[in-house]
C-alpha cells in the first residue's frame, strides 16, 4: 500500500474501484477502516481514495500540536499529488469537519460534499467530552477506552445484538495499526479548537448532511445548523441510527450516498 510525503509527515492512502473520484475522511480515532462496510457499496461506481489522517493508522503520527485546517491542508497535497483536480468529498465527524475547511480553502478540489454527523463547532458538552477523550488516552488500556466510548457512538438497538459490541472491542485490540495516545490527543485538541461557523457561507458546492436520529455526540441540531449555514446544502436524518451510523445502517448511508452522487452523472 503506497505512502507518500506530505506536509513532513508519511501519508498512508489507497484506491479502489473506478469511475469518478470519491474521497473518504474518516473521523477522530478512526482510519481509512473504518469506510469499510461501505466499500462495496461505492467501488463498483466510483474511485474511491481513503487515507488515514495525521495521528492515526499508518499515517505518521507528530507530537506536536494539530488543527483541522492542517489536516485539510494534507488531504489538499494528498489530491495533488495523485494527480486529481476535482473530487466528491465524503467525511465523518471529525472528517466532516476537515471537508469542510477543504471545501473552504480549496473550493476548486470539492466538485460535492457529504457530511456525516458533524459540526461546525463544538458545544460545552461536546467539547468536554471529545478532551477527556483525549485525556484519558494515556491512562487505559484499549480495552477500557472502547468500552467507555463505544456506547455513545452506538444505539440501544445495536448493543442488543449479542456479542456485537464485544466483537467491535476484539477487532480493535487485534487491529495492527492501534492508534499512539498522543495522535488521538492532538487529534482531540484540533477538533476543539476548531470553528467554521462563520465560514460555511462560502462553501459553494451541492453538499448532503446526514445525521442519525439517535446521534448523542453530535446531535441533529449540529446538523441542523450545517445545512442551514452552507448555501446549496440538503438535510437528511436517519431514523434509526446514532453516531456510527455508518457501521449500524450502512445499506440506508450507501443507497442515499448513490443517489445524492447520482446527480452529477
Amino acid at each position: 500500500m503506497p505512502k507518500i510525503q506530505v506536509n513532513e509527515i508519511e501519508l498512508f492512502y489507497e484506491i479502489k474501484g473506478t469511475g469518478e473520484p470519491l474521497l473518504l475522511i474518516a473521523g477522530f480515532m478512526c482510519d481509512r477502516s473504518y469506510w469499510s462496510l461501505l466499500l462495496p457499496y461505492l467501488v463498483s461506481q466510483y474511485q474511491v481514495i481513503r487515507f488515514d489522517n495525521r495521528g492515526i493508522g499508518q499515517t505518521s503520527a507528530p507530537d506536536s500540536l494539530y488543527s483541522i485546517q492542517q489536516m485539510a491542508n494534507d488531504t489538499a497535497v494528498l489530491l495533488d499529488i495523485l494527480g486529481l483536480n476535482q473530487v466528491h468529498v465524503a467525511g465523518h465527524s471529525m472528517g466532516g469537519q476537515i471537508a469542510q475547511e477543504l471545501a473552504i480553502s480549496y473550493p476548486q478540489k470539492v466538485k460535492s460534499l457529504i457530511l456525516f454527523s458533524s459540526l461546525t463547532k463544538g458545544n460545552e458538552r461536546f467539547n468536554s467530552i471529545i478532551k477527556a477523550w483525549g485525556d484519558i488516552t494515556a491512562k487505559l488500556d484499549l480495552n477500557l477506552y472502547e468500552q467507555l466510548i463505544l456506547p455513545w457512538i452506538f444505539t440501544d438497538d445495536f448493543y442488543s445484538i449479542p456479542g456485537m459490541v464485544d466483537q467491535l472491542i476484539e477487532w480493535a485490540i487485534n487491529y495492527p495499526y492501534a492508534p499512539k495516545a498522543h495522535g488521538l490527543y492532538h487529534q482531540s485538541r484540533a477538533i476543539i479548537n476548531h470553528d467554521a461557523t462563520s465560514r460555511i457561507k462560502y462553501i459553494n458546492c451541492p453538499t448532503l448532511v446526514m445525521v442519525g436520529k439517535q446521534d448523542i455526540l453530535t446531535p441533529v441540531k449540529f446538523s441542523e445548523q450545517l445545512a442551514q449555514g452552507i448555501p446549496l446544502a440538503e438535510l437528511i436524518v436517519i431514523e434509526h441510527g446514532g453516531h456510527g451510523f455508518l457501521i449500524e445502517s450502512t445499506e440506508v448511508i450507501a443507497k442515499a450516498i448513490l443517489k445524492f452522487l447520482g446527480k452529477f452523472q
